[in-house]
């Protein structure tokens, strides 16, 4: 599926004309669904390829999955990440987490967080989920789904 991954992403960046390197990995955990792996560096295009937000990381993690699934027949997770964007927003979600739940426990009062991704939502509750003195949850739907971090059992 490595080969498959690396091919369909040189013909992508043919065709839309940008230079970039990039290592492609595959994981298979037992009873669970591969996962492929991709670190893209593309010194002058990074930000372009990144787009608002990741919006643009986001499309084209979700292409490489459809493609590889119509290549190849079968699903697999697609993890893409660009000039380690990634890594440094987990590491900022985590941050973000921890000072969440000082809030809360500060204050004594739920904390709100807005304008997360499913993706960013599920980092958050991942890092506090061992956290004994707070509790997260989503609330709301569609667009308007956001975290609420509280004390435990307010």
């Amino acid at each position: 599926m490595d080969e498959k991954a690396k091919k369909l992403l040189t013909e992508l960046f043919t065709l839309i004309g940008i230079k970039a390197e990039f290592e492609v990995s595959v994981e298979e955990p037992k009873d669970e669904e591969k996962v492929v792996n991709v670190k893209i560096d593309s010194k002058e295009e990074s930000g372009l390829l990144i787009g608002s937000h990741g919006s643009t990381l986001e499309a084209l993690q979700y292409f490489l999955g459809l493609a590889l699934k119509n290549e190849t027949g079968e699903w697999a997770r697609v993890n893409v990440d660009i000039a380690n964007w990634k890594e440094k927003q987990n590491d900022h979600l985590i941050s973000l987490a921890q000072h969440t739940a000082e809030s809360a426990i500060r204050k004594g009062e739920p904390q709100y967080l807005y304008n997360l991704t499913p993706g960013q939502r599920r980092i958050v509750h991942m890092e506090l989920a061992n956290n004994t003195e707070v509790e997260t949850k989503s609330e709301g739907e569609g667009e308007e789904r956001y975290l609420v971090v509280q004390p435990k059992g307010k």
